[in-house]
């Protein structure tokens, strides 16, 4: 048997989940994924994935690799895995990848989803797969914050602490807000890279602009100050997707 990298992209609900990182003592996707390939293959297996989501956050397309020495083909490990994981995890795809490719380090970027009802009365079937905003929200000046997020700038006011990272530097390649019909909103963001909780604490300051709670001349100052304590609340974690991980 030869040593060979394999691919997956998963989807995901977070809802039940302490987030993607495998953790000892508390359930997580990396955990249960690795568990169920760990018997279908009869080894131990590690899989890396293209970065952590937090607890509650969903993904339609998140990336992750692993090695293994096996004869099984990637399609009958996907439909093993699918076969055999009880929870709400799907994967999508699989397949063989050169052996140098590393699902974090070789993504380029990401595109985060954030949804929203904005309507009066909450929401019976969809409640934990978006943000429930009750007043309305101006979609033009929500617009007008995406278009001052976009490119190359210092998004320390809107991480978290305990992030890992060097710089809080980041680019964003597009930005944009979207009336899905005339109750739903999506925010969608994809970035080269994101600090902790930076999406959902942009949107939950971009929020505050879109209720004019905030201006638009706010949120750029509070851009600017690099300073957490400036921005708003941040979003509640099940309104958050990610979408797809990029790569060259």
């Amino acid at each position: 048997m030869v040593n060979k990298n394999f691919k997956i992209v998963i989807e995901y609900d977070g809802i039940n989940f302490f987030g993607w990182q495998k953790q000892t003592d508390k359930k997580t996707i990396q955990g249960e994924i690795e568990k169920v390939l760990t018997l279908i293959l009869s080894q131990e297996i590690k899989i890396i994935g293209s970065g952590r989501t937090d607890a509650g956050v969903h993904a339609f397309g998140q990336v992750a690799n692993f090695y293994a020495d096996t004869n099984i083909g990637p399609q009958k490990i996907k439909i093993a895995l699918n076969s055999m994981i009880k929870d709400p995890i799907v994967i999508r795809e699989c397949c063989i990848m050169d052996e140098n490719f590393h699902a974090r380090y070789n993504a380029v970027s990401k595109e985060y989803h954030y949804f929203i009802l904005n309507r009066q009365d909450p929401c019976a079937i969809e409640r934990l797969y978006q943000w429930h905003i009750r007043s309305p929200l101006d979609i033009e000046a929500m617009t007008q914050c995406c278009r001052a997020i976009t490119g190359i700038l210092d998004f320390k006011s809107f991480e978290n602490t305990g992030s890992m990272r060097s710089s809080t530097i980041r680019e964003v390649l597009f930005a944009s807000i979207t009336r899905l019909d005339n109750q739903r909103v999506v925010f969608k963001i994809c970035a080269n890279g994101f600090l902790k909780y930076m999406v959902r604490n942009l949107i939950g300051t971009i929020v505050l602009v879109g209720l004019n709670k905030i201006s638009i001349d706010k949120f750029i100052q509070i851009v600017e100050a690099k300073d957490r304590t400036l921005a708003g609340a941040t979003g509640p974690a099940h309104g958050l997707f990610l979408k797809k991980v990029n790569y060259s």
